[in-house]
């Protein structure tokens, strides 16, 4: 919510006026890059600048009910965000097309966990187009999933999967100076 939209406290209210989080720089915070999904993708560069990723599983386990993987994904969320200290933003791959009915909603559950959750803590997010990452990594827009894992390859990662691959790219582009927004 908007800071502007917020009605301002009576004069005769208890308690100090609510004053808006300060806005923090880029310089040396986290960036968190999320490819997100069942099986989501991540890359961290934290506030030394090193960056560690991998890929983590929200897939629900047999007893559970479809929402504890969302449940699950804020309670890493969270984990992530103590231990590196803050998150000065998070970038997300922006997916506009699916191959199936249960991909989109399962994509579009995270999606929404991730908004409320950002909009909650005070970070900045943003949805970055698949092309454009892809772009950024290999030169293409359409490039497959074996050369974004080779991309990342050449620069020195070694990702377990695509998602990692894709997350890795994402971050690089959300941090670089000339493609990205650092």
């Amino acid at each position: 919510m908007d800071l502007a939209t917020l009605p301002m406290p009576a004069a005769d209210a208890s308690g100090p006026p609510v004053m808006p989080a300060p806005i923090v720089g880029l310089a040396h915070h986290a960036v968190l890059a999320l490819d997100l999904g069942t099986n989501t993708g991540w890359a961290l560069r934290g506030q030394d600048r090193r960056v560690t990723s991998g890929t983590i599983t929200f897939k629900p386990t047999r007893f559970e009910g479809g929402g504890m993987r969302y449940l699950r994904f804020r309670g890493w969320l969270d984990e992530v965000a103590d231990l590196s200290g803050g998150l000065a933003r998070v970038v997300f791959e922006e997916v506009r097309r699916h191959a199936g009915t249960d991909a989109s909603h399962i994509y579009g559950g995270f999606l929404g966990t991730l908004s409320a959750w950002c909009e909650e803590q005070r970070i900045p997010y943003e949805g970055v187009p698949v092309g454009t990452i892809k772009r950024f990594a290999t030169g293409r827009g359409n490039a497959d999933k074996a050369a974004m894992i080779a991309a990342m390859q050449a620069r020195g990662f070694a990702p377990a999967d695509d998602n990692e691959a894709d997350a890795i790219a994402l971050l690089l582009w959300a941090t670089d100076a000339k493609g990205g927004r650092a």
